[in-house]
């Protein structure tokens, strides 16, 4: 069999099993989020934090539990960081700097999993597991919420309220994301990932010195990293580690484990809404992206050219041979689509062109399908702007989901839509410009330039996969990447939620004849379209300076 047919079997196997889980995952989680019932446990924990789940929020009231939420987080995770020299089963590592720590703390607390270190050389099994495994959980079960709430907004009329934070938190950590990995952490123990809190141990004696390598709950936190889009891996080579994905099975799995919830979702929203078709529509638009997106990074990394790509079979420079090109694009697509960060190759290593799908990938906003939550939200924000489009090309006032698209809610989209682009470009335009920062980077010229991109793109979009070559361990990196990563995160849910409450406040429009149908092909064929466009608009000469150019000179 060919390397390409490989290739496209996985991809066929994989939407086989996203379409079996669809239905089922979906209505569940709708089944989840409109329960008025609290199980046992969930009681337990609301009465420990002192928190009343039948209380209705208004949108100020859910944005100040987030906001308090996420900060308790991360100071929780820096000062565990800081302290870990101090801390039982450190493994003897020293304490964590304070930029490191700070950068670390943003970086979970924000589901964005950036990593400026190498686990297995500097976190123990507390950090690893109290710490950081704990903020995977969280912060995934933050963004469904928000998401949900937004959902809400859509689906009632004449209230402000939003449901409640702490009862959508707990329920999407208990019901929704513990059962889930305790079956996926099985599977990939079966694979051959390990699980253990065992110390450090020599594995082999080699000229010059020895080999050695630490245990740890490494398959627990594999399955929640993946299934979270979180990202961030036990060790320093990530998913590429045989110890995190040992074999192709488990590397499809792990596709598998990022691309269901974000998918699901969508069932989630048209249950919730009352209208399952509409969730199609939005599916449809993601499907259409993700797919297309793979198949194209497949076709540049398979199409290389030279004697060395000939006999390689295409561009296998920085990819694992147990995943081979096909294995490879499939993750690479689905973790820079989604907010996963997750890898099992070295970005860096892909053709001109590849980065550059891996970057348009992130800087559509991570909506196909996106990370837990933060896709469906992105994705809704995005349709908004294309009924808004519609609505200017007829002269007619735009609606969604019986909802009217005014002044209001077309400020807030707006600036959705802004926030990143601005945090990115912005901080990339500095590091460039200023002289310490760019001795950071291991290449000159357009990759070089590709390398700064990447790293605040993937870090205001709360992705968290590097391209590698780039020292990020710096204070301006860890700095400056930790400010885009906690703003790139928590100002979008700012105008989520305000948009949500709007919604939620307006009584529903009737349908016309003159109504836009957005549960209808033309409809997904009008979103995609505005996303491509809108994502090329802001960064194409971004794009142009960097992965554009390099691949055009190749």
């Amino acid at each position: 069999m060919s390397p390409q047919m490989a290739g496209v079997l996985q991809l066929l196997a994989l939407i086989a099993a996203l379409a079996l889980a669809y239905r089922p995952l979906g209505d569940h989680m709708a089944r989840v989020y409109s329960s008025e019932k609290h199980l046992r446990p969930e009681k337990w924990i609301y009465k420990a934090i002192g928190a009343d789940p039948s209380a209705e929020m208004r949108w100020p009231a859910y944005l100040r539990g987030v906001l308090a939420f996420s900060a308790v987080g991360v100071l929780f995770l820096y000062a565990l960081q800081r302290l870990q020299g101090s801390l039982p089963g450190s493994l003897g590592f020293a304490s964590i700097d304070p930029d490191q720590a700070f950068n670390t703390a943003a970086s979970f607390a924000a589901n964005t999993n950036w990593q400026s270190y190498a686990g297995e050389q500097a976190m123990g099994h507390v950090v690893q597991t109290g710490g950081l495994a704990v903020q995977n959980f969280v912060s995934a079960a933050v963004g469904m919420a928000v998401a949900v709430a937004l959902v809400r907004g859509f689906a009632r009329s004449r209230t402000g309220e939003l449901g409640n934070f702490w009862a959508d938190l707990v329920r999407g950590v208990v019901r929704i994301l513990l059962p889930l990995s305790v079956i996926g952490a099985v599977v990939l123990v079966a694979c051959g990932a390990i699980q253990n809190f065992s110390g450090i141990h020599e594995v082999g004696r080699f000229a010059g010195g020895t080999q050695q390598w630490n245990g740890g709950a490494v398959a627990s936190q594999e399955v929640i990293k993946e299934l979270g889009t979180n990202g961030g891996g036990y060790f320093n080579a990530n998913s590429a580690h045989p110890f995190e994905n040992p074999t192709p099975f488990s590397n499809l799995f792990e596709v598998f484990l990022i691309l269901v919830i974000p998918f699901a979702l969508t069932r989630t929203f048209g249950r919730m809404v009352g209208s399952v078709r509409q969730g199609y529509a939005i599916l449809a638009t993601m499907a259409v992206i993700w797919i297309g997106f793979t198949a194209l990074m497949m076709w540049t990394e398979f199409a290389g050219r030279g004697p060395a790509f000939e006999i390689a079979g295409g561009a296998m420079e920085g990819k694992e041979t147990r995943f081979g090109i096909g294995g490879s694009s499939i993750f690479a697509v689905a973790t820079t689509l989604t907010s996963t960060g997750a890898v099992n190759s070295f970005h860096s290593s892909y053709t001109g062109f590849g980065g550059g799908i891996q970057l348009l990938g992130m800087q559509l906003g991570e909506i196909a399908p996106g990370g837990v939550g933060s896709g469906l939200y992105g994705m809704l924000i995005m349709a908004i702007i294309a009924v808004f489009i519609a609505g200017l090309m007829v002269g007619r006032t735009p609606e969604y989901l019986g909802k009217k698209i005014g002044t209001r809610e077309i400020k807030l989209a707006a600036c959705y839509i802004l926030i990143t682009p601005a945090l990115v470009l912005g901080f990339t335009a500095a590091a460039m410009a200023l002289p310490t920062p760019a001795d950071s980077m291991l290449n000159g010229g357009a990759h070089g330039f590709s390398e700064i991109l990447y790293a605040y793109t993937s870090g205001a979009n709360n992705n968290g996969s590097a391209f590698a070559g780039l020292n990020a361990d710096t204070q301006w990196f860890n700095s400056t990447i930790g400010i885009a990563m906690l703003l790139g995160r928590f100002l979008p849910m700012v105008f989520v939620l305000a948009l949500a409450g709007s919604l939620a406040e307006q009584k529903p429009v009737p349908e016309t004849a003159g109504t836009l149908r957005t549960d209808k092909p033309l409809y997904a064929g009008l979103l995609v379209g505005t996303i491509v466009i809108v994502a090329g608009l802001t960064y194409f000469p971004a794009l142009a300076l960097g992965p554009l150019a390099e691949g055009l000179a190749s």
